[in-house]
């Protein structure tokens, strides 16, 4: 019965991927303003989730003894390294034989598929966790990773659109990276405490690659479209877009 219920719980995870391509066809005629918009939501709920609901986690996981908080911090930086690392061997890869070159997937995009599929399978490592523990508190963890996974699956569809993936391809990447969620919950369940050392090293990871892909990627992405794309009305617009993706997590950490 348990393993049904991380099924259920994991799958409805793995469903909120659909929310942002529902979202941008809904607006239809303003859909580019609307990406961007959601581009900005991104940004500030992967800095929210980095910095109020993964890095907190990793440092709780590190007073237990789980890993040390030098460790933690030490994947940090080194998954941040690493993201540069392959944004820059995807622009050498993709333009080595070019004066100027400007591919046609951006590398952020990449990225935040990477990101978000280390992301996704923590938080199935989790669930199983807590249900394995009791259904109430399965269904309460489900809740509250619920809340803050909406902001960003929100965003991530339309940062892949925005990046150059077709509407196509990004819904199917995206939605197979939302799936790993039910993976990390299906190989939490069965081996139980042989995974303990597994979730104390991959969020520092995700939480490198998030204050990465935001700081680095999309926020100088907005910036750039605004400044260069004649629109700077939408500054404004974009900036507290992106404070509602900071608040949305500062409230759902609070609730947990």
């Amino acid at each position: 019965m348990t393993l049904i219920f991380i099924l259920i719980a994991t799958a409805s995870i793995a469903a909120l991927s659909l929310t942002g391509i529902i979202t941008l066809t809904a607006l239809k005629k303003h859909v580019h303003v609307g990406m961007l918009a959601l581009v900005a939501l991104s940004a500030g709920a992967m800095l929210g989730n980095a910095f109020l609901h993964l890095l907190p986690e990793a440092i709780e996981l590190s007073q237990d003894g789980a890993i040390t908080i030098f460790t933690v911090m030490i994947l940090v930086v080194g998954s941040f390294v690493a993201s540069f690392l392959f944004e820059q061997f995807f622009f050498w890869h993709h333009c080595h034989n070019a004066d100027h070159c400007e591919p046609t997937e951006k590398p952020f995009a990449h990225l935040v598929l990477y990101s978000d599929t280390i992301h996704n399978f923590i938080d199935g490592l989790i669930i199983a966790a807590a249900f394995s523990v009791s259904p109430e508190l399965g269904i309460a963890t489900t809740v509250a990773i619920a809340l803050h996974e909406v902001p960003q699956e929100l965003g991530d569809y339309a940062v892949l659109v925005h990046g150059g993936f077709t509407k196509m391809r990004a819904a199917f990447l995206n939605g197979l990276a939302a799936l790993t969620v039910v993976v990390g919950g299906v190989v939490g369940y069965f081996l139980a405490g042989s995974v303990e050392w597994a979730v104390p090293v991959l969020i520092p990871i995700a939480v490198g690659g998030f204050i990465y892909i935001a700081a680095a990627d999309l926020l100088p992405e907005l910036r750039h479209s605004a400044t260069h794309g004649g629109n700077r009305s939408s500054i404004p617009l974009h900036f507290l877009v992106f404070l509602t993706g900071l608040i949305i997590m500062i409230v759902t950490a609070m609730m947990e």
